[in-house]
């Protein structure tokens, strides 16, 4: 063989290898971009089951908070019942993160509910969720972010645009009422 073409055969199986291990690496972000959504949803899945059990210990204390306890229930009904868009199950997912805040805030005004051991248990397990969910959006938004990193830049866009890897989106807030503080009033 020629010391030319065993050049060009060199250079085409760089190529190749490059390709391959692009491709593979892409696959690899995101699927793990994947996974990191799963995770939200097994998170958000707990918090649904630990919501009736904190409104049917409250609902003894609080018969003067009806309201409070029907938005929460509410929430978790429009939470569950939420489309596959991304965005549109983040926006339910913090509004019923919202009425819980103000659950837990309203419940401070009842000395004997927050003395109740069930519910400091149940509360305990909710904050300790809600813990849990805003790490796995987290690991979400940092596996979609590497994932779009290299999708966008040069060479790897080349190799995403043929084997049609696209940009996912971030897992975030809506509008900016929502990046507030929840207000509760007596």
């Amino acid at each position: 063989m020629s010391t030319g073409l065993i050049i060009i055969l060199s250079v085409i199986g760089v190529v190749l290898l490059w390709l391959i291990y692009t491709f593979n690496r892409l696959v690899v972000l995101r699927t793990r971009s994947q996974e990191a959504l799963s995770d939200i949803d097994v998170q958000t899945k707990r918090r649904y089951d630990l919501i009736p059990n904190l409104v049917n210990t409250v609902k003894g204390y609080m018969r003067h908070e009806k309201n409070v306890l029907e938005n929460v229930t509410r929430a978790r009904t429009e939470a569950m019942s939420g489309s596959g868009e991304l965005q549109e199950k983040a926006e339910k997912e913090n509004i019923l993160s919202g009425t819980l805040k103000t659950l837990f805030a309203v419940a401070e005004n009842y000395p004997d509910l927050k003395a109740n051991a069930n519910f400091l248990d149940l509360q305990r397990e909710l904050a300790d969720t809600e813990n849990k969910i805003q790490a796995s959006r987290r690991f979400y938004n940092t596996n979609v972010r590497d994932l779009n990193i290299r999708i966008e830049t040069f060479p790897t866009r080349l190799v995403a645009g043929v084997f049609k890897f696209s940009k996912m989106k971030f897992f975030e807030h809506e509008n900016e009422a929502e990046r507030e503080p929840v207000k509760v009033g007596f």
